[in-house]
């Protein structure tokens, strides 16, 4: 699990988006329907892998699935998901590795699967990517669809540029620094907040994405079963790819 969440950006999740709650589920909505996403045909079951907040478990609470596996490493997420899923019984929030939830599905028991968000790229080392998408091949009935959304950082960038700003009010400031490596990238995030009489104060913590390519990620689907492998642009420049389970 992940200590950079709990213990410094979860309590900063959702403002960083500059966009209402409500806003960012709209934001997914459109994101899943653009994903071939239309609601349950099969068995009802949908797992969010990497859910956060839950802006993806409430668009598919939404659309009409009966379970939502909604899970994340986050505890603090994870009750923030539960503020919103009040009106939507659907959503069971699951608090563990979503690594180790896909391996323990049973088979052909989910009809749809995300891991949205970038939360791909957090996955240790790319033998981890590929056994996260076997054991997701397994878990998917035939014909069940997987959407994932990530980041590509396989491009580096220089200088300046690997200073970028997410986002900024009257009493925070939340910056994040790259630092490439030729499996990972480094993310430094840097967060000032106003302290009233003290002034800014600055905290800071650092985690590390891996930097896999969209054509990669094809690759590998491929070959763990998958058919019908898309790619295309997703919200807030990430790369968005799809596959739907072979028919047995």
């Amino acid at each position: 699990m992940n200590p950079h969440y709990d213990g410094f950006l979860a309590d900063h999740y959702t403002w960083m988006f500059d966009a209402s709650y409500p806003a960012l589920v709209d934001e997914q909505l459109d994101a899943l329907r653009q994903a071939g996403v239309t609601g349950p045909n099969g068995t009802g079951l949908a797992v969010d892998l990497g859910c956060g907040s839950g802006f993806q478990s409430v668009a598919l609470a939404r659309m009409g699935y009966s379970s939502i596996l909604a899970v994340d490493s986050s505890a603090k997420l994870l009750a923030e998901l539960e503020l919103h899923a009040g009106d939507h019984p659907a959503i069971r929030a699951v608090h563990d590795d979503l690594s180790k939830v896909a391996a323990s599905l049973p088979a052909g028991a989910a009809e749809l699967a995300v891991c949205m968000g970038d939360t791909l790229t957090h996955l240790p080392d790319r033998q981890a990517v590929t056994q996260l998408f076997v054991d997701l091949s397994a878990a998917l009935a035939p014909g069940g669809r997987l959407v994932l959304s990530f980041r590509d950082l396989t491009a580096s960038l220089t200088g300046t540029s690997r200073f970028i700003p997410v986002h900024a009010d009257a009493d925070a400031i939340l910056t994040c620094f790259l630092e490439y490596e030729p499996d990972v990238v480094t993310v430094h995030d840097l967060l000032h907040q106003r302290t009233g009489q003290r002034g800014w104060t600055l905290s800071a913590s650092s985690y590390r994405k891996l930097r896999i390519e969209p054509e990669w990620v094809a690759d590998q689907l491929t070959e763990a079963g998958f058919r019908d492998v898309r790619q295309a642009p997703a919200p807030r420049r990430m790369a968005l790819v799809t596959a739907v389970r072979q028919q047995s």
